[in-house]
C-alpha cells in the first residue's frame, strides 16, 4: 500500500496525504477517486498533456517513463525533469510513498 502526498502550486491550497493507496491504478485515477481534480482533456489515454504532474520522489513505484509519455509532456505548461503525465504513473506492486506536486490548474480555466 502507498501513501501520497500531494502539494499544490495553485494558492491556497492545502497539502493532502492520500493513504492505503493500492497498486494498479493511474495516479490520475487515485486523485479523482479522492475528489482531488487533475484536468485530463484527453480522458486519461496519453493524448495531451493536461494531467501532468510533478513527481518530487517516489519515482521507483510508478511506471517507467516512455517516449510517447515523454513527447506529450515536452507540450506541457511549465515542464520540469520530474515532469509526467498522472494518467500513465501506474503504481507498481508494493508499498511505500510517493511525493507530488500538481501545477496551478486555474491555467487551464476556458479551454
Amino acid at each position: 500500500m502507498y501513501s501520497i502526498n500531494i502539494k499544490f502550486e495553485q494558492k491556497g491550497l492545502e497539502p493532502v496525504t492520500l493513504n492505503n493507496i493500492g497498486a494498479g491504478d493511474s495516479l490520475l485515477e487515485v486523485l479523482l477517486d479522492n475528489k482531488i481534480e487533475l484536468h485530463h482533456n484527453c480522458g486519461g489515454v496519453c493524448a495531451c498533456s493536461t494531467c501532468h504532474i510533478y513527481v518530487e520522489s517516489g519515482e521507483e513505484f510508478i511506471e517507467e517513463l516512455s517516449d510517447r509519455e515523454e513527447d506529450f509532456i515536452d507540450r506541457a505548461v511549465n515542464p520540469r525533469i520530474n515532469s509526467r503525465l498522472g494518467c500513465q504513473c501506474i503504481l507498481q506492486s508494493g508499498s511505500g510513498i510517493i511525493n507530488i506536486e500538481l501545477p496551478d490548474q486555474t491555467q487551464f480555466l476556458g479551454e
